[in-house]
């Protein structure tokens, strides 16, 4: 029977029969959690009985939550999370050596084409844009994949988004990915797989291929895949800590629906409070006043989002009422910030930088909103009380629309900085 992606990644790792709706025993090639969802795994792991993990070289705990530790209870939670993955032998990175896991992963070579990573983080449909069936699990998920190496999977069924002609130079992932949540809503893929294809597919760079599959969950969706192209295998093939082998749709796949964008017509974009799917075109916001800009996160935290920022900011000032922070998502990309000029960039302009880590994006640490107070932010969601105190609000929105709202001290359509 002719298979999506989600279907034929699920059949190359399972014996099971697959077909949408079934569930399948399937081999787990990669299983992490950060220092959040960490300790609460290990806790589990020792309930369940686990004495080691089924391979140290494919499990692994990465702080980058509520780190550098912020306070005394996030200094125990990653002191949990690193003695057990010392005592196991397996993958951990301390602060100054790690990055968002989104980020970091793939930069590292550790979640390839064709496999299945599951993440103690609902956003680890990231690794779809690779060519992987990435989603992720609660802790006890997680804990019992580390002691077995395998999990349970529904087979989802699969949404085709074709994406068709050429994204101007001021559209990017984020802007896509928003319009489309706008079109189907933050239920319209629950438990589906969104499967990405069309000829604008290959004017979509890597990291942007990462932003849109990374918000893949913010319509419900269980996995978000883009089809293995030159672009991705490039990346994987440079990267890669072992080998892989890519999966791949049957031409004639069955899909329970089909959803056409024209990238050309997509405007730049953003999310309103208090969803990702509430959106809109950033010119009809542009009335609204902002305190806080936060450039960063798992979704737009990587080097060409950076450098849209500085190409917006350079300068130019941050707007005397708005406070810009901007978290580069890895050493990586801190390290090109660094030799490219942007950081210089970023701090002429009067912004912060900080150390990687997801900070801001969830309300942890290095820019919390008080009541009352808006931000643009690059992160992936919205919700009340996301980045702070539940009477502030969170606009969407990718770094183009970001820095220039940073600039102006309202949301702003970068197209009109200087309008």
């Amino acid at each position: 029977m002719p298979m999506t992606m989600a279907e034929a990644i699920i059949a190359s790792h399972t014996s099971d029969r697959t077909a949408p709706g079934l569930i399948c025993r399937v081999r787990v090639d990669f299983a992490f959690a950060n220092d959040i969802t960490g300790p609460p795994a290990v806790e589990e792991f020792r309930k369940m009985g686990g004495i080691r993990v089924f391979d140290p070289q494919r499990c692994a705990i990465l702080p980058d939550h509520f780190t550098p530790n912020k306070d005394i209870a996030s200094a125990e939670q990653a002191k949990r999370a690193r003695e057990f993955a010392r005592e196991q032998g397996m993958l951990y990175w301390e602060v100054g050596r790690v990055g968002v896991e989104h980020a970091f992963l793939p930069e590292q070579g550790l979640v390839l084409p064709g496999e299945i990573v599951v993440g103690g983080d609902s956003h680890t449909c990231t690794y779809g844009a690779i060519g992987a069936l990435g989603t992720g699990m609660g802790q006890t998920d997680v804990a019992g994949i580390w002691a077995l190496g395998e999990t349970w999977l529904r087979v989802p069924e699969t949404i085709k988004v074709v994406l068709h002609g050429s994204p101007s130079r001021w559209i990017g992932g984020k802007d896509i990915i928003i319009h489309l949540i706008g079109r189907i809503g933050v239920e319209g893929a629950r438990y589906r797989s969104i499967e990405f294809h069309g000829d604008a597919v290959a004017e979509i760079s890597q990291d942007d291929r990462f932003t849109m599959s990374n918000m893949a969950i913010e319509a419900g969706g269980k996995c978000g895949i883009f089809v293995p192209d030159g672009t991705t295998l490039s990346y994987a093939e440079a990267r890669h800590k072992r080998d892989f082998t890519p999966v791949y749709p049957d031409a004639d796949a069955r899909y329970e629906r089909v959803v056409e964008i024209d990238v050309s017509d997509v405007e730049p974009t953003v999310a309103l409070p208090h969803l990702p799917g509430n959106s809109a075109g950033a010119r009809e916001c542009s009335s609204m006043e902002i305190d806080q800009v936060f450039i960063g996160s798992c979704t737009n935290g990587r080097a060409s989002d950076m450098e849209k920022a500085a190409s917006i900011l350079k300068g130019r000032r941050v707007h005397d009422r708005v406070r810009l922070m901007i978290i580069p998502a890895s050493y990586e990309v801190y390290n090109e910030a660094l030799v490219r000029g942007w950081i210089r960039i970023f701090t002429d302009a009067g912004a912060s930088v900080c150390t990687p880590t997801c900070g801001p994006c969830m309300g942890g640490h290095l820019g919390i909103l008080a009541k009352g107070e808006r931000a643009v932010s690059t992160s992936n969601r919205n919700f009340v009380g996301r980045m702070g105190h539940p009477g502030s609000e969170i606009v969407l929105a990718g770094p183009l629309v970001a820095a220039a709202s940073a600039v102006a001290g309202r949301v702003t359509d970068p197209r009109d900085l200087d309008a």
